[in-house]
Order: C-alpha cells, then sequence, then structure tokens
C-alpha cells in the first residue's frame, strides 16, 4: 500500500488532472466508442472546482484527484481518479473510506456515476454504493450514510 495524503486542490492542479483523466478513462471510453481527445480533457476543465476537489499525493507527487460536491439532497463523488500504476493497491480503497467517513459524520448520502463495464464499478460497490439507475453509457448510484447504529443493527 502506498503512503499517501489528500490536499485541497487549487487552479494550478487542473491541467494535472485532465492529462490522468484521459489517461484512466480512455479504456472504458474507447470500448463504449465515445473516447474524444480533446472532450475528455475539456469535461474536467468545464467542472473543475477547486472548492471541492482534493488532490491524492503518494510521496509528495501528484498521483490522482477526487470531488466531493455537495448539491441539494446529496454530495456527487466525482473526477476520482487515480494513477494506473496506483490502481488495485489499497490507496483508491483509502482515499474513498476516508472521505466517506466524513460524509457518515455529516449523515449525507452519496451519488456517483460511473462508466458502464467499469472496474470502479466494483471499488463502489466494496464501499456500499447501489445501483439506481443505468443508461447505455453511465451506472448512477448512491450510497446512504453509515451510521454506528446502522452498523450495530447490520452486524447483528
Amino acid at each position: 500500500m502506498a503512503d499517501w495524503a489528500i490536499r485541497p486542490a487549487s487552479a494550478s492542479d487542473l491541467e494535472a488532472a485532465a492529462e490522468l483523466r484521459a489517461v484512466v478513462m480512455r479504456p472504458d471510453l474507447e470500448r463504449l466508442g465515445r473516447y474524444d481527445e480533446q472532450r475528455v480533457r475539456q469535461r474536467l476543465r468545464d467542472a473543475y472546482e477547486p472548492a471541492h476537489t482534493w488532490v491524492i499525493e503518494v510521496g509528495g507527487a501528484f498521483a490522482g484527484c477526487v470531488a466531493l460536491r455537495p448539491a441539494e439532497d446529496a454530495h456527487w463523488l466525482e473526477h476520482f481518479y487515480l494513477d494506473p500504476r496506483l490502481q488495485g493497491g489499497g490507496t483508491g480503497s483509502d482515499v474513498l473510506r476516508e472521505l466517506l467517513e466524513r460524509c457518515d459524520r455529516d449523515g449525507v448520502l452519496v451519488r456517483l456515476n460511473v462508466l458502464r463495464g467499469s472496474a470502479a464499478r466494483r471499488l463502489y460497490e466494496r464501499h456500499g454504493f447501489t445501483v439506481d439507475t443505468e443508461d447505455p453509457v453511465d451506472v448512477f448510484m448512491t450510497r446512504r450514510p453509515h451510521t454506528a447504529t446502522t452498523t450495530a443493527s447490520a452486524n447483528d
């Protein structure tokens, strides 16, 4: 497992995040026939909000990013990208666990969407997300906040 940390994002992190998004999403977007070299980067540029984004660092270097954007009834987990060399080693799961614990403490529902067929879906399911709806491209998922009471009754 990598030694990681998260820090608040800044405007200067945008291009590194856009490049990582292009690398991470390319295989799934190509499989779905939706990869466009400029669009994959521009979509992140258009939606990037440093105030709701964290940078994941491993060994002090940029290794990924994740956003948790507040909305009316939930927070949206977005732009969760991790350097492919670090995927599968537990870092993504650790980062996700930390963010979800914050949401649990605040009693906040978390929503996300993931591309159909993406391996990331299994990560989200392991952390309590369930499918709400699917379309030909996206799977929309929700995770209800876990509390000590919910956890205790689930273990009974």
